[in-house]
């Protein structure tokens, strides 16, 4: 049906008109083209989290994982605000306890809870960066944006690459929202509800993860703040946008709502948060941080060659300096083009790598290797901006898709050599099972003897953890819950002495244990562990807290 007026000439939808088109071949043809790009997404994402979760099972879970896992098993049994908890500098409170908390409901409580949440995890972060690089792209140019963010993440490195992205809970899993709002940013640009739902989504993250106010809340801020004053410096008109000054304004609100917002959890009653020592280093250490940080970036590359012997392994690692290569060229794009044509998203994610990557090497948290975790949001961030920024640039160059393509397949060869590695039992199993099968169930022992035993035998056997401050016994103060030390309730009639683990540091204070409970009744040697049993509850004679700090 026409309808004529005099400004022209408008068609009316008639619904047969429309079920026409839609049976129509061209129809039909786009929804079977749009039906399989979803089934692509989704068997992709399976796969991805099948990989993963036999990957995170090479590396055997410890106390920290642990505490996590028995932090939301309290929750999902009525405790929400975690009452009487001390818990770490990172509370993961709002992230990840609640992933936990899903995957126990599904499977109890056990040691592989964290091996399949560590998978979702970074299943998640591979997800959210890819939709991400993808943005608008359609076609060639979209696949092109994929492949490149996710070869580049695909195949974390064995052994310590494992341990810092699909381990214990940690700052990669606090990607996952903050790459979350950047995609609402880049997928509704200027859209009113986006002043609400990313600053919420962010400070949401935030009370979990502080770090989230340094990789999501102060670039959003700074780059809407910036971009609000355009019209003034770079166009010389002497007005304001106010998208972008509102959007600056609920990212400053909803951070010092997060900064304040375990405050007001302790005051309810709930968790409390110990505040993390840092501060910065001295000009002198620079030259060590600065090199500390070039390795981590290796390494969270799956590059990091360094002291490894020649091999197959070892080249199948070195083949991974294509994906460095790749990053460094995409971020240094993106750095050039900044203040000339580059996008709202892409700006925010230039200045989070920058303030993430300058914070570490500033701050005394750059001490070990396996302090990279600290940095590890930057490899979704920069593999984002990679595929964003060199794309197009692929696809222009006659051979290049091909290379692509033939360093991807060597990647995924190299993740099959890592998934065909064996799985490895928690840290401590073998302690689990001796105090098991001799009727043992509660005692302490240090940090990581302790948690880690607790989630093993899946709360069958109780080890909690304390510390020596010279003579005296005291609780552990991180991821501990008061409840377990209370006498009225509780017992311990056992110790346990272990060595160190994988770095960890062992329990052997062995003067400051028979000064606080005298000389034990029984004493085994399990391994390398050593079990004193008392006939007596020890709780009583143990000080009531002590700091880790």
């Amino acid at each position: 049906m026409r309808i004529t007026s005099q400004g022209g000439s408008f068609l009316a939808r008639d619904p047969r008109a429309t079920a026409s088109v839609g049976r129509s071949p061209a129809g039909q043809g786009m929804r079977a083209r749009r039906l399989l790009i979803v089934t692509g997404w989704l068997l992709g994402t399976v796969v991805a989290f099948t990989c993963y979760v036999q990957l995170a099972r090479t590396r055997s879970v410890d106390s920290d994982g642990a505490s996590q896992a028995l932090a939301a098993w309290d929750m999902l049994h009525g405790n929400v605000l975690l009452h009487g908890w001390w818990l770490g500098d990172v509370s993961f409170y709002t992230t990840e306890l609640p992933e936990y908390m899903l995957v126990e409901l599904v499977r109890g409580l056990n040691e592989d809870v964290v091996h399949v949440a560590a998978a979702l995890t970074y299943t998640l972060v591979l997800l959210v960066a890819a939709l991400l690089a993808k943005g608008s792209a359609t076609g060639r140019a979209a696949l092109a944006r994929v492949l490149i963010t996710v070869g580049v993440m695909l195949a974390p490195q064995l052994v310590t690459g494992v341990k810092i992205l699909i381990s214990s809970p940690d700052h990669i899993g606090t990607s996952v929202p903050v790459l979350a709002a950047f995609l609402i940013l880049d997928r509704a640009p200027r859209r009113r509800y986006a002043l609400v739902v990313v600053p919420a989504l962010l400070g949401w993250a935030a009370i979990a993860d502080m770090l989230v106010l340094f990789i999501g809340v102060l670039p959003v801020a700074l780059v809407s703040w910036l971009r609000a004053f355009r019209p003034v410096w770079a166009e010389r008109q002497w007005r304001l946008d106010r998208y972008y000054l509102a959007l600056a304004a609920a990212a400053a609100v909803a951070g010092v709502a997060a900064e304040f917002a375990p405050t007001g959890i302790t005051a309810a009653g709930g968790f409390l948060v110990l505040q993390p020592l840092n501060r910065l280093v001295g000009l002198g250490a620079l030259p060590h941080t600065a090199n500390l940080t070039g390795q981590g970036l290796l390494l969270l590359a799956g590059a990091d060659f360094l002291g490894l012997r020649p091999g197959p392994a070892t080249a199948a690692v070195c083949l991974h300096l294509v994906g460095v290569i790749v990053i460094g060229i995409g971020v240094l794009i993106a750095v050039r083009r900044f203040a000339r044509d580059l996008g709202f998203v892409d700006q925010i994610l230039v200045i989070a790598v920058a303030i993430n990557l300058a914070s570490y090497v500033l701050s005394i948290q750059a001490t070990s290797i396996m302090t990279t975790r600290e940095i590890a949001v930057v490899l979704p961030l920069s593999a984002v901006l990679a595929g964003r920024m060199l794309a197009d640039r692929v696809l222009a160059i006659r051979c290049a898709p091909a290379l692509l393509l033939l360093v991807l397949a060597g990647y995924l060869a190299g993740l099959g050599y890592e998934l065909a590695q064996p799985s490895v039992p928690a840290q401590n199993y073998q302690l689990a099972s001796w105090l098991a099968a001799h009727h043992l169930s509660s005692g302490l022992s240090g940090y990581w003897e302790a948690n880690v035993v607790t989630l093993a035998s899946g709360d069958r056997i109780h080890v909690r953890a304390m510390t020596a401050d010279g003579p005296r016994l005291l609780r552990y103060e991180w991821n501990t819950d008061a409840a377990w030390y209370d006498p009225r309730s509780q017992t311990a009639n056992f110790v346990v002495f272990g060595p160190p683990i994988l770095g960890n540091p062992g329990f052997s204070d062995r003067a400051a244990v028979l000064a606080a409970f005298g000389r034990p009744a029984q004493t085994y040697h399990v391994g390398a562990y050593q079990v004193l049993v008392w006939n007596k509850n020890l709780l009583p004679a143990l000080a009531r807290t002590g700091s880790v700090y």
